[in-house]
């Protein structure tokens, strides 16, 4: 069993820097663009649909959640369009957002002073199956160079940091849905190694044959056809999650670098931890605890949860466990606004980052679609139908949980 906590101090015994969210960009399901996609989620609005990416008729699973109205050629340069996948195009927007929204230019640090850690859990899909495609059906020349790095986990931390020329330390993160939390605590590091800035957070996308195949060999998914009610976390009817595209990526500075320069602050990333699962011991509990005790707090200081949400039966089980255990019974307000999304793999728990950010910034706890209320054996306090309004929002507890045994929690703690 392995744990992962950050101490929160530095060699010699002084406190680390706090990290901080100076800047937001978002790709969803549900809205392109964080304004977009944050309307969306506080009206309730789904972007789970039928597919259109490719023709999913002769599949068992034919919803997805895709990114609406994404046009390549507005958001990336003409010259990098031979050499990407659909999922780097993303990448490249909603990093270039989350800088915008953050007034921040890497320009104006020092030369490795600004970085860029992303989480991965399926790199260039799309492009991998074009280009095999054409040695299948044309032969090997007219396979691309660009193959030998589009398809990489790691393209999306390379691709942001050549367009922005981030040349400090970096570095690509693969832990499935976990991933989203476990890049964003990587950055953090950095900031507390002196980095003046970091983008992080992930962003997945693998809507196509190849990749739909993969989701389907890896089980768990909804074969349902309604929208509305396929992807149902802690309903009793839960029967499998959906998959989306999309996800987050976040601007985070050094607290008083941020202050300094009149940058507006989201929140700061308070505490963290990671867990993996040992034989028969789930450790979500684990991570969850240890990312309070990283922030320096208590359960009755926890004012909402954003849940990982599996919408399996057993594992909304576990998930609910957690969490009374934790606050008891009906003891905070969890919601899971991924509803609204699917799970978007990497991208998934930096949503849901994003989402814990503007909720704590907006006093608003956005709900969970689908679901209309707990089963009888997930005993939580679930927000659902419409935002709940008129609460005290200081701190957010996400979770996260990724294939193979990952666990991850963080505490984001509203801006003073």
């Amino acid at each position: 069993m392995t744990t992962v906590m950050s101490t929160g101090r530095v060699p010699g015994g002084a406190r680390a820097a706090t990290a901080v969210v100076t800047g937001i960009g978002v790709a969803a399901p549900n809205g392109l663009g964080t304004a977009a996609w944050w309307a969306t989620v506080l009206r309730g609005e789904s972007g789970i649909r039928p597919l259109t990416r490719f023709e999913a008729a002769g599949y068992p699973v034919r919803l997805a959640g895709e990114v609406p109205g994404f046009v390549a050629e507005d958001h990336v340069p003409s010259r990098l369009l031979p050499q990407t996948d659909q999922v780097t195009r993303l990448s490249l927007a909603v990093a270039k957002e989350a800088l915008d929204d953050a007034g921040a230019d890497p320009a104006d640090f020092p030369a490795y002073g600004a970085g860029v850690v992303t989480a991965s859990s399926a790199g260039g899909f799309e492009f991998g199956q074009r280009e095999l495609q054409a040695l299948w059906s044309k032969g090997g020349q007219h396979v691309s160079a660009y193959q030998s790095f589009a398809w990489f986990y790691a393209v999306n931390t390379g691709q942001i940091s050549i367009r922005h020329g981030m040349r400090g330390s970096s570095g690509a993160v693969v832990t499935e849905q976990a991933g989203g939390l476990d890049a964003v605590a990587q950055a953090r590091r950095q900031i507390r190694k002196g980095a003046g800035l970091v983008i992080s957070g992930g962003v997945d996308s693998a809507l196509c044959p190849w990749g739909w195949t993969a989701h389907l060999a890896g089980g768990g998914l909804s074969t349902a056809d309604d929208p509305a009610r396929a992807y149902l976390p802690f309903d009793h009817e839960a029967s499998g999650h959906v998959i989306g595209e999309g996800g987050a990526l976040l601007v985070l500075e050094d607290a008083a670098a941020a202050r300094e320069r009149g940058a507006r602050v989201y929140g700061s990333f308070a505490g963290y931890a990671a867990t993996f699962d040992g034989p028969g011991t789930p450790r979500l509990g684990d991570a969850a605890g240890l990312a309070l005790a990283d922030a320096g707090m208590t359960p009755d200081e926890v004012d909402v949860v954003f849940a990982d949400a599996a919408a399996d039966r057993a594992a909304d089980r576990a998930e609910a466990e957690v969490i009374t255990r934790l606050f008891g019974a009906h003891g905070v307000p969890v919601t899971a606004p991924k509803s609204m999304t699917g799970r978007l793999l990497a991208g998934g728990a930096s949503l849901d980052l994003a989402a814990a950010l503007l909720a704590l910034s907006e006093q608003v706890i956005p709900p969970t679609t689908g679901t209309v209320r707990p089963a009888d054996d997930c005993p939580i306090d679930l927000v659902t139908g419409t935002p709940r309004r008129g609460v005290r929002l200081r701190n957010a507890l996400v979770l996260a949980r990724g294939r193979g045994g990952f666990n991850a929690a963080a505490v984001i703690r509203a801006a003073a």
